[in-house]
């Protein structure tokens, strides 16, 4: 039984499935040649993250394929639906991820309202000459205590967010288009347990409301953040996105962030990736990582174990 997993997989997850005979091959394999591959080497398990795409071209040519695996959450880059009706096992790792974006998020947001992401490249060049001409540049940034963060998609993802949110003092409110009326959002604080409600509003009431703003959904073919939604939105309010690039209209962002309406953006996700808008990059109010969301040892570790679960399980059943 052999596995390919093309955008690679934690060292944790590697050992789980050769200890359980799985041969595991995670050499890179280009998108033009992945068919040619899977078929030479009769690879029956393909694992991806978000450089591999796995559309019905491939799932047609390579009949011996058996499972494909997301490592993450979203699986916009595979056709899931055809590949199920295929009789194709498809997983992702919902849970894996939740902890490090969320913390990505609030390090965008503690950098963005304190001008980190500026001064770090303004520091090196000009600190040393223009000390108190970057003091005075960089004297008005605000607190995140007692604002207001607003959540759009409360998931696994959003729902960890909240945590970090409440535990720095912010006010959360949520809309989640598929979730129910209420949550009880749990955090444990120096030995103590809370459990704190938190109620499912519309999405306008979020958008208007929130000083902060961060976005947990999908992408589709349309952006469900364009000017109307904007022009919604608080004077000066701060957005994240470490969803899906797409999520928010670039272009509308960019006019937002000039007319001031945005103060800030914090972007992990992009239009085009991995060749995203090089002026949207340049623009001097945004705070910008290169879609690391769940780039850390510690989820990387988690994805691992949980698609070698999964693919494990799935093999005991089939030869049950």
């Amino acid at each position: 039984m052999k596995v390919l997993a093309n955008d690679g997989i934690a060292a944790s997850g590697k050992v789980a499935l050769e200890n359980e005979g799985f041969t595991v091959v995670t050499e890179t394999v280009a998108q033009e040649n992945l068919i040619d591959a899977i078929n030479k080497e009769n690879y029956e398990v393909l694992l991806v993250r978000s450089a591999t795409t796995v559309r019905k071209d491939l799932i047609d040519a390579c009949p011996n394929l058996k499972m494909i695996g997301r490592g993450g959450v979203g699986m916009d880059n595979i056709d899931v639906e055809y590949a199920r009706s295929k009789g194709i096992e498809v997983i992702n790792t919902p849970a894996s991820s939740s902890q490090s974006v969320a913390e990505l998020v609030m390090a965008h947001l503690f950098g963005a309202v304190r001008f980190l992401y500026d001064a770090n490249r303004e520091m090196p060049v000009n600190g040393a000459t223009d000390f108190k001409v970057l003091k005075k540049k960089y004297a008005k940034g605000i607190e995140l205590r007692g604002k207001t963060m607003g959540i759009i998609g409360f998931g696994r993802i959003g729902q960890a967010l909240a945590q970090y949110a409440l535990g720095c003092g912010m006010n959360v409110i949520a809309h989640d288009a598929f979730g129910g009326d209420n949550y009880q959002i749990k955090l444990h604080i120096a030995g103590n347990d809370f459990s704190i409600p938190i109620k499912n509003q519309s999405m306008e009431s979020v958008i208007k409301n929130a000083d902060f703003l961060s976005f947990h959904i999908p992408g589709g073919s349309e952006a469900v953040i364009g000017a109307k939604e904007l022009a919604k939105m608080k004077n000066g309010v701060v957005i994240a996105n470490a969803a899906r690039g797409g999520v928010i209209d670039e272009s509308a962002l960019i006019d937002a962030l000039n007319s001031g309406k945005v103060a800030h953006a914090a972007l992990d996700v992009f239009v085009g990736e991995p060749n995203p808008n090089a002026d949207l990059l340049k623009h001097p109010k945004l705070s910008l990582t290169p879609h690391i969301g769940a780039a850390t040892v510690e989820a990387q570790d988690r994805i691992g174990t949980e698609l070698a679960a999964q693919i494990i399980a799935f093999y005991e059943k089939v030869n049950a």
